[in-house]
């Protein structure tokens, strides 16, 4: 049986990140327009899954997908993976001029900050111009037809679209990764990216304080401390009920089938804090030194 992935696409990261990730399984991309369009997608019961790119190397989180995450309950996370992102700037095929020459740059707003250096330097004359995503960004270009102006997205959407790479790989750090999540209702088969698995387990959690005092954070992230529960990652993100209210999410090395991790749970919320498990999941780095 073929399972459909929801993907902002066509020839998006988060397309390209996907077809890692089920290499060699039998799965269907799904592309759709915003990332809206991927959550109601699964929630709909039209796809299985649905692919969410929620932190970069540099930029941090993507906070509307991590917000998107917490609002969908039925959605917990199911598999987490690592994939590089090479930017690339791209213009209409028949554009022969230079950088000098170019008004006008389309892409998604991430994918500008992981150039502003390159930008800076050599196209300070163009204004930047946000888009949905990366590949609409490449779809606008040639649907305008403008030759003064450029795209930055992956290869990928330059292919699809007939465009021609001005300079390939123009992020500013060479070491530049985005997180993905699959978030589905059901748990995922096993995967074996580059023939391998996992390479840890990780559970998301929310955190929700009944009240706010002093020490009260501490008193929460003691209970993963004394266990010695690694956290990968802690955020504070507001609840939208109240200004200066927030609640915490976290991500600890450790699946929820540990007695420690449990044991974290059941202290946390004897203390009067509401947990919400938003997944426990595989996590897969990336190793292979191809790009």
């Amino acid at each position: 049986m073929t399972i459909s992935v929801a993907v902002l696409g066509p020839s998006t990261y988060s397309e390209e990140a996907a077809s890692w990730l089920l290499q060699g399984m039998d799965w269907r991309l799904v592309p759709c327009k915003t990332i809206a369009d991927v959550f109601e997608s699964t929630l709909a019961g039209k796809t299985d899954y649905s692919v969410v790119p929620v932190e970069n190397t540099f930029e941090g989180s993507v906070s509307l997908h991590i917000d998107w995450l917490v609002a969908e309950q039925d959605l917990p996370i199911q598999t987490e993976w690592v994939y590089p992102i090479h930017v690339n700037l791209m213009a209409l095929s028949g554009f022969e001029g230079d950088y000098g020459q170019l008004r006008k740059v389309l892409s998604h707003q991430v994918a500008f900050a992981q150039c502003r250096k390159f930008l800076s330097e050599h196209l300070p004359q163009a204004e930047l111009e946000a888009v949905g995503s990366t590949a609409e960004g490449a779809r606008l270009l040639v649907e305008r037809n403008d030759p003064f102006t450029a795209a930055i997205g992956p290869a990928t959407a330059a292919a699809r679209y007939g465009l021609k790479l001005l300079a390939p790989a123009i992020q500013d750090h060479k070491n530049n990764f985005t997180r993905f999540v699959l978030a589905g209702k059901s748990p995922t088969p096993a995967f074996a990216p580059e023939g391998r698995g996992a390479d840890s387990v990780k559970t998301t959690l929310l955190l929700m304080p009944g009240e706010d005092f002093p020490g009260g954070l501490h008193q929460l992230l003691s209970a993963f401390a004394w266990r010695r529960l690694n956290l990968s990652k802690i955020e504070s993100r507001p609840t939208k009920r109240q200004l200066g209210t927030y609640y915490f999410y976290v991500d600890v090395e450790a699946s929820m089938e540990s007695v420690l991790l449990r044991g974290a749970v059941e202290e946390i919320r004897a203390v009067g804090c509401d947990v919400r498990i938003l997944g426990s999941y595989p996590a897969y780095g990336y190793h292979t030194g191809a790009q």
